[in-house]
C-alpha cells in the first residue's frame, strides 16, 4: 500500500457545452475503449457529478445525487494506472490509497470482464448501509441502492458531456472487490462504472 497522499482536484465546471436532454439521448453502454487516459479535469468533472457538493445549508453540505435525510452513505473509490483513489466529496480531494494498478484485478473481479480491466478509469460506488438503517431501518437498504442509482446516473451522463463512454456493471464477487481494495469491513461495493474513450 502506498503513503497517504492528497490530490486536490480542479474546480468543476457548472456549465458545459451539452444539455442535458443532449446527453440523455446519446447515453448508451460503451464497452470498449481505447488506451488514452483521462486528465484531473475530467476525473473531477465525473466525481462532482457522482457526489460533489453543491450547496451548504443549515448545516449540511447537499450534494449533486439525493440521500435519504441526507445521510449520505456512499464511499465513492476511483482506480487508474496510477492507482486506488478515495474521493472526498467535502474537500473535493482525493486520497492515494494504493500506487499499483489494480483494474486487471478488477476486471477478474468482475467475471473477467475487459471493459473493466481495459478502461482508463474505473468508479465504484460503495455503501455504508448503518448511516441509514440507524435511522430507518431495514428500509433503509433500499434508500441506499436508489441513492446509488442517482450517482451511477450522474456519472454516466457526465461522461456523455465530456465526450467520454462508459457503462454499469454490477456483476462481480463482491468478497474479492472488497479485498483487492482492501476496502473497510462496513463499505460494501454496489457499482463499478469503467470510463473512457469509446473505441
Amino acid at each position: 500500500m502506498a503513503k497517504s497522499k492528497e490530490i486536490q482536484l480542479p474546480k468543476p465546471i457548472h456549465k458545459g457545452r451539452m444539455s442535458l436532454e443532449e446527453a440523455i439521448l446519446k447515453r448508451r453502454s460503451q464497452r470498449s475503449f481505447i488506451q488514452k487516459d483521462l486528465d484531473w479535469s475530467q476525473i473531477s468533472q465525473l466525481l462532482w457529478a457522482a457526489q460533489g457538493i453543491t450547496a451548504k445549508k443549515w448545516g449540511y453540505s447537499f450534494r449533486t445525487a439525493p440521500s435519504a435525510g441526507a445521510l449520505y452513505p456512499t464511499e465513492i473509490y476511483l482506480l487508474n494506472k496510477d492507482g486506488l483513489f478515495h474521493y472526498f466529496p467535502s474537500s473535493h480531494k482525493l486520497e492515494l490509497l494504493a500506487d499499483s494498478d489494480l483494474r486487471g484485478l478488477l476486471g477478474a473481479a468482475a467475471l473477467g470482464q475487459e471493459s473493466v480491466s481495459q478502461a482508463p478509469v474505473n468508479i465504484v460506488i460503495c455503501a455504508v448501509y448503518r448511516r441509514v438503517t440507524g435511522k430507518y431501518g431495514q428500509r433503509g437498504i433500499r434508500y441506499v441502492h436508489i441513492e446509488a442509482g442517482h450517482i451511477a446516473q450522474n456519472i454516466h451522463l457526465e461522461a456523455v458531456a465530456l465526450g467520454l463512454g462508459s457503462v454499469p456493471i454490477g456483476a462481480f464477487n463482491d468478497k474479492e472487490v472488497k479485498d483487492i481494495l482492501s476496502l473497510p469491513s462496513e463499505h460494501e461495493p454496489l457499482y463499478i462504472i469503467p470510463i473512457g474513450y469509446s473505441k
